[in-house]
């Protein structure tokens, strides 16, 4: 039985129909692809990783290490399980941990620190590693302060970067294959890099300032997070052309997750993550939401 769990920066992880698993600035949570394991960032200036494993609506603390960064805000695990990667925002570092048997944490970290900026005052001083996405062997790491997709291998040896025009500010991003498509925090674009070709579009037809946050491709749709106009759009994959943008329920929607043909959307300053329908690929509330202090990503497993 699939259960909703919505990490955040209120008193822990919230299981929707179970408990609260209480850890501190829970802001990204992550599944293991095989196993019943969780694994959460602990978002502070001495980030930390936790690891827990699920039994059904319950958690359990199994291991955790250092994140070797500032601010941990992002988490995932490659396809067969063995490596886990993790973003620093703070400092921009990326790190990679072995994971063994039974998913816990194995020998030392891969450090994998950065330089560089961007001209956005404020924004881009530094690094900012945003993101880190397991595709085709590699490990792709958003990089908010470079403008940059930084590539790795699984070892850790750098690969030359996926350059954005600058001041995109590149947040969430997914890949269909050979395309990418990346979510433009600083200057509010969607970007598809498809070969040599770039497609950018605004995340939202809405008038004001938009900081999209959290970018999934469903089917041959993309769905956007836009934080300000407080919307999801729903972009055609093919050529990011807008199909719909609807509200997202709530003020300040800084993720989302879909399964199957629901979505759970965590509108962090509303303290609420709403749910919805997908009718044709558009997202129709539903007329349910939960309570959460302060959300920040919803995991289904």
């Amino acid at each position: 039985m699939k259960h909703v769990r919505i990490g955040g920066y209120g008193p822990g992880i919230v299981t929707v129909g179970g408990g609260l698993t209480r850890v501190t600035a829970a802001s990204f949570l992550a599944a293991h692809p095989t196993l019943p394991v969780l694994y959460a960032v602990g978002e502070l200036e001495r980030g930390w990783l936790t690891a827990y494993e699920v039994r059904g609506a319950d958690l359990a603390p199994l291991d955790e290490r250092p994140s070797e960064g500032d601010s941990p805000c992002h988490v995932a695990v490659d396809p067969e399980g063995g490596l886990l990667a993790v973003a620093n925002y703070g400092d921009g570092t990326a790190t990679l941990y072995r994971l063994d048997e039974r998913g816990v944490f194995a020998g030392d970290p891969i450090v994998l620190r950065h330089t560089g900026s961007g001209p956005v005052a404020g924004r881009q001083e530094g690094p900012h590693a945003h993101q880190a996405v397991f595709h085709e062997g590699l490990v792709h790491v958003s990089d908010l302060g470079t403008d940059e997709i930084r590539r790795y291998r699984r070892d850790g040896t750098p690969l030359e970067p996926i350059a954005l025009a600058p001041g995109t500010g590149p947040r969430h991003f997914a890949f269909a294959g050979s395309r990418l498509y990346v979510a433009g925090e600083l200057d509010g674009t969607v970007t598809l890099i498809d070969g040599e070709r770039r497609t950018v579009v605004r995340a939202s037809r809405r008038e004001g300032d938009n900081a999209p946050s959290h970018l999934q491709l469903h089917g041959d749709l993309v769905y956007v997070a836009n934080r300000g106009p407080n919307t999801i759009s729903v972009l055609r994959a093919a050529d990011l052309s807008p199909v719909a943008e609807v509200p997202s329920g709530g003020d300040w929607p800084r993720h989302f997750a879909i399964d199957g043909d629901r979505v759970y959307v965590a509108n962090q300053y509303a303290n609420t993550v709403t749910t919805f329908r997908l009718k044709d690929g558009v997202p129709e509330p539903d007329g349910e939401a939960y309570e959460v202090e302060s959300p920040a990503c919803v995991l289904i497993m």
